[in-house]
């Protein structure tokens, strides 16, 4: 199939990758020069592990404009992929959306053979079929249903991982117009998922509801683990990967996403949240389930910082480690590791951090407050406080030897517990997110990854 797709940011650039990477003919579309020439010559305009190579060998079916009139007519079906900023009130912006779906009207207005306009952005319940579908058949002349197919279809995704979600997704959502809208697309999709993911068909405000209705349900079991975290820590023997492991077990609940660590960050979740609750708020609905959660998310970095403090001489150096607000992205959109340096700034100490891809983006952010190291390993040497803020892999790798050699001894805070605490435990004073005194947990049981309980 011919395609188009709208935006070539952190999303849509994948999609358009992996689209003709499955064989399909793409023309991307963005205002930005850079990003329509990166695309004309075979490269990637945004970072994302794997797309660089995917682009390249797929470089025969990609092209891209900045007209968006002549990127409709040569396709059959449209993505619109662009930003949809939060605004003051927490409510998503859709003003870029209408942009392009105008666009994308005024090329539909002189095409003759059916189209398919699939939203992928994230928009508030109501929009798709509220203002969009209004506009592509004021403008365009043409009648949805007859001339052209309209869906909504949003993408979940994590930076980072977003080649595999897209290939191999749990499910497809597709809020459709019609039969034929929903089939084009269902079938467009079964070309380019490597799985068979289940599909789920409804309406657009249906759709709009379920995308961040997801990204909801997942930000408050971040929230119920790290709630649950802070209370093991200030119980003798509790461990809340124990207790986050066996309640995970249960059906109902499962394990994903059970985790004490760092509050939730990135583009999505946050914001999801907040939309969220504006949404209940216009029904006359109070969605306090949503608010706490949000609240106890906006706490963490806080409430790390605190107990840094606590253990940290006056003027002391502080090593972090992570700024990205996930492994495997440069993105650091309500980052913890950000927000934590700016905390313990303001508190006099000071700060050395380390990213293995975020180190640009942090820098505009935090300027000269934060001194950045050129490794990890730099990094660890220089603190008196080393905290693990990002769960990359290659910081699994610090050995004890990288630490600072000093009198006392310096503090290990493994906030993701990717450490083994045996091996730096002789050298230095290991403190891990979520667990009580440990002079009261000989002989518990602990469960391993399988599921299975062991006594430790």
């Amino acid at each position: 199939m011919n395609i188009s797709v709208v935006g070539l940011g952190k999303l849509g650039a994948v999609l358009a990758g992996v689209l003709a990477d499955r064989g399909h003919q793409v023309i991307g579309v963005d205002l930005n020069p850079a990003a329509v020439d990166a695309f004309n010559q075979g490269r990637a305009p945004v970072s994302e592990p794997g797309l660089a190579e995917m682009v390249h060998g797929a470089a025969a079916r990609l092209s891209a404009t900045s007209d968006i009139g002549s990127a409709v007519a040569k396709t059959d079906a449209t993505f619109i992929l662009v930003p949809s900023p939060s605004g003051p009130d927490g409510a998503f912006s859709l003003k870029m959306v209408l942009n392009a779906a105008e666009g994308i009207a005024k090329a539909l207005r002189e095409k003759s053979s059916y189209h398919l306009v699939v939203v992928t952005t994230t928009v508030m319940p109501g929009s798709t079929g509220g203002e969009v579908l209004p506009l592509l058949e004021r403008v365009s002349g043409k009648k949805c249903g007859v001339d052209f197919g309209l869906c909504y279809n949003p993408e979940f995704i994590a930076l980072g991982s977003v080649i595999q979600d897209m290939s191999t997704p749990d499910m497809l959502l597709i809020g459709a117009y019609d039969q034929r809208s929903g089939d084009m697309l269902e079938e467009l999709y079964r070309s380019v998922c490597r799985n068979q993911p289940a599909v789920a068909r409804m309406n657009f405000v249906n759709a709009e509801l379920a995308k961040i209705s997801v990204n909801t349900y997942v930000t408050t079991k971040i929230s119920y683990a790290n709630m649950l975290a802070e209370i093991c820590e200030q119980v003798p023997g509790a461990d809340s990967d124990v207790v986050a492991a066996a309640i995970g077990l249960d059906t109902r609940i499962g394990r994903k996403y059970l985790k004490g660590a760092v509050g939730y960050g990135g583009p999505c979740f946050p914001r999801d949240n907040i939309a969220f609750s504006r949404f209940a708020e216009l029904q006359s609905v109070d969605a306090t389930l949503a608010k706490a959660t949000d609240q106890v998310n906006r706490r963490q970095a806080a409430r790390l910082a605190e107990r840094i403090i606590r253990v940290t001489p006056p003027g002391e150096t502080i090593g972090i480690l992570g700024l990205s607000y996930k492994p495997d992205t440069e993105v650091i959109e309500e980052s913890q590791g950000i927000m934590l340096a700016s905390h313990l700034v303001a508190e006099g100490f000071r700060i050395v951090a380390y990213d293995p891809a975020a180190m640009n983006n942090a820098r505009r952010v935090l300027g000269a407050k934060v001194e950045f190291a050129d490794s990890m390993e730099a990094c660890a040497s220089q603190a008196a406080v080393l905290v693990i803020a990002t769960a990359w892999n290659e910081f699994k790798s610090l050995s004890p030897k990288h630490l600072r050699q000093s009198n006392p001894r310096p503090v290990v805070v493994d906030w993701w517990r990717i450490l083994p605490e045996a091996a730096f435990e002789p050298v230095a004073e290991y403190i891990a997110c979520g667990r009580g005194p440990s002079e009261a947990r000989g002989g518990q049981m602990a469960f391993a990854a399988d599921g299975v309980a062991r006594s430790v």
